[in-house]
C-alpha cells in the first residue's frame, strides 16, 4: 500500500540503535522494534513509519524490505551499508542516517517502542509479536507468507478505515511519484 522509504527506515533503525551506547542491536530485536513502531503507528496515525510490507516468518511478523537489507538481499543493499554494517548476528551504526525525514511522532514512537522492551530479551520480544493476531492469521510455520495490509489494519482496530487509508496511500504513492521521491 504505501511506498518504502529506504532513508525513512534508516533514520528510523538509526533511532533506535542510538538507545544503545554502542550504537549496535541484534536483527532480530531491530526487525521487531521497527515492525512493532510501523505497527502502532498505523493504529495512531494511519500510516506505518517505513512504508514497508510486512511477511510472517517463524518468529514472527518483519518488514520485508527491511529485512532483505539487514540480509544484505536487496537491491539497495549498499546505500542500506552506508550507514550500518552487520556485526555477526548484530546490525552496528556504521554513519548516522540522521533524523530529517521522520516527524516528531515517528521519532518519539521509536524512542517509546525501545524503552518499552528495554529490559525485555530478543526472543521475549519476539514471542510478543506471537500474539498479534495478523501473525497467528498468517503463521507461516517453518516457512514465511505475506501478510495482507488488511489484517493488520483489523488487527489494530482500522477495519473501518481500510478503503480511506488505502486511497491516502495511492494518493500519497501518486504524490511521491510525480515529485520523483524513493
Amino acid at each position: 500500500m504505501f511506498l518504502f522509504d529506504l532513508l525513512k527506515t534508516a533514520q528510523a533503525a538509526g533511532v533506535l540503535l542510538r538507545a544503545h551506547p554502542l550504537r549496535i542491536m541484534s536483527r532480530l530485536r531491530l526487525l521487531k522494534l521497527l515492525y512493532i513502531a510501523d505497527r502502532e503507528s498505523l493504529r495512531e496515525t494511519r500510516r506505518p513509519i517505513t512504508g514497508d510490507h510486512a511477511i510472517a516468518m517463524q518468529h514472527g511478523p518483519v518488514l520485508s524490505e527491511t529485512g532483505d537489507l539487514i540480509k544484505e538481499e536487496h537491491v539497495r543493499a549498499a546505500e542500506w551499508g552506508e550507514y550500518f554494517q552487520n556485526v555477526g548476528c548484530d546490525v552496528q551504526v556504521r554513519q548516522d542516517p540522521g533524523t530529517g525525514r521522520l516527524s516528531r511522532y515517528e521519532i518519539e514512537k521509536l524512542q517509546e517502542v525501545v524503552r518499552r522492551f528495554e529490559y525485555q530479551d530478543d526472543w521475549t520480544v519476539a514471542e510478543t509479536t506471537h500474539q498479534y493476531p495478523e501473525w497467528e492469521r498468517n503463521n507461516p510455520g517453518d516457512s514465511s507468507r505475506p501478510i495482507p495490509f488488511e489484517h493488520i489494519l483489523e488487527a489494530v482496530g482500522r477495519k473501518k478505515d481500510i478503503r480511506a487509508i488505502k486511497e491516502e496511500a495511492r494518493a500519497l504513492a501518486a504524490m511521491d511519484g510525480l515529485l520523483g521521491a524513493k
